[in-house]
């Protein structure tokens, strides 16, 4: 990919999420945060909001490890509790330190604490939506974490770089900058490698590079360079092009949206998913899953048409009708993800059936579909 390409692409960029992680906001010992880093970064943000009117929603990581070293714990192999214990007195730490940067710079900034479940729910997803929209308008930038204090696994974003992800969908970003403490993706794993070669540009995030992600390595941080692909793939997907850079290198951020320099850049689709789509298919966590015949299978993918229950072999979870549940081929591979109008056990009854057999198993018939095509979202990428 060009240079012009990149730099064409930034022409039309108005909003940012940036995401910075525990590894670029840590202490030369890895067990604090490091203000002097957090002061560079927020200069840098300001300047750029300044220069070229940006937008800027931050996505800040930190608090588990600020939080350990203020109550004097190794943050290795703590429990869960623990954690989230650390992270109730982090997460002030850091927003605070994150406040007085800005406010430093003449910049007001509000803090919104998220778990999945809150953008699961349309209604909640929505409300967290304008309430970003009334921060921009009000001249205040959002900072966001995770609501580990309050989060267990079912409502996790399992860690930043997801949720940074499914921020750019509900803050209607142009941009998904995440500021790493390796210079972006590179060939095979740098820190085992002295030859690695940094891939400037991703076009197509295929299986080959998932296995060189997930070769990669870091030394803070819970997602390492995997979970930033899973972020890159999700947000491409939605039209919103991604870019991994360092946040330890001075300037890193200028050079990068000022002058297209710099990190792996991950090209979007040109075919930009519709936002309920885009939440269907890769912000909700499916609570079941559907095995399809490889008709149904065709039926979906091919013709776009909604799913019937006589497609169905087997139905797994405990799942209630308006979730979401994945779409499984015979090969044991997603393709895609919907909203289901029938609950799991009334899907037990009628697989594998005719939409008009539907009453008579049942006693009563809803819908003739298990998911209208309209509720439906492919996810093979």
């Amino acid at each position: 990919m060009s240079m012009e390409k990149r730099l064409g692409i930034l022409e039309g960029i108005k909003r940012v999420v940036i995401k910075i992680g525990s590894g670029v906001l840590s202490s030369g010992d890895g067990r604090g945060l490091s203000v002097e880093t957090l002061e560079r970064l927020v200069g840098d943000i300001c300047h750029l909001e300044a220069d070229r009117r940006f937008q800027v929603v931050l996505v800040a990581s930190g608090a588990v490890m600020a939080g350990s070293r203020m109550l004097s714990l190794k943050q290795e192999h703590l429990s869960i509790p623990i954690k989230q214990a650390c992270a109730a007195v982090g997460q002030v730490k850091l927003i605070n330190s994150f406040d007085a940067a800005f406010a430093g710079r003449g910049k007001k900034v509000g803090q919104i604490l998220l778990t999945h479940d809150d953008i699961s729910n349309r209604r909640r997803y929505l409300n967290a939506r304008n309430t970003m929209t009334s921060l921009f308008n009000l001249g205040v930038l959002p900072v966001i974490n995770e609501n580990d204090s309050a989060a267990v696994h079912e409502i996790k974003f399992g860690d930043n770089d997801t949720l940074a992800a499914m921020v750019t969908s509900i803050a209607d970003a142009d941009l998904l900058l995440i500021l790493s403490d390796v210079d972006g993706l590179f060939d095979s794993d740098p820190n085992k490698n002295s030859s690695a070669k940094l891939i400037e540009d991703v076009s197509d995030i295929d299986d080959d590079i998932k296995l060189i992600a997930g070769e990669s390595s870091s030394t803070t941080g819970v997602g390492g360079m995997k979970s930033k692909i899973i972020a890159a793939q999700t947000a491409c997907v939605y039209g919103i092009p991604t870019w991994i850079i360092s946040g330890k290198a001075k300037d890193s951020i200028a050079r990068a949206l000022r002058e297209g320099k710099g990190g792996t850049f991950f090209h979007p689709r040109e075919k930009k998913v519709a936002r309920r789509k885009h939440w269907i298919g890769h912000i909700l966590k499916p609570s079941g899953r559907l095995l399809l015949d490889d008709g149904a299978k065709k039926a979906v993918i091919d013709s776009g048409k909604s799913l019937l229950p006589s497609g169905i072999k087997h139905v797994d979870g405990r799942f209630e009708s308006g979730e979401s549940v994945s779409l499984i081929g015979e090969d044991g591979k997603e393709f895609a993800r919907g909203l289901v109008n029938y609950h799991a056990f009334e899907l037990e009854k009628i697989k594998g059936k005719r939409s008009d057999k539907i009453e008579a198993l049942l006693g009563y018939k809803s819908y003739d579909e298990v998911i209208h095509r309209d509720d439906l979202v492919l996810t093979g990428f």
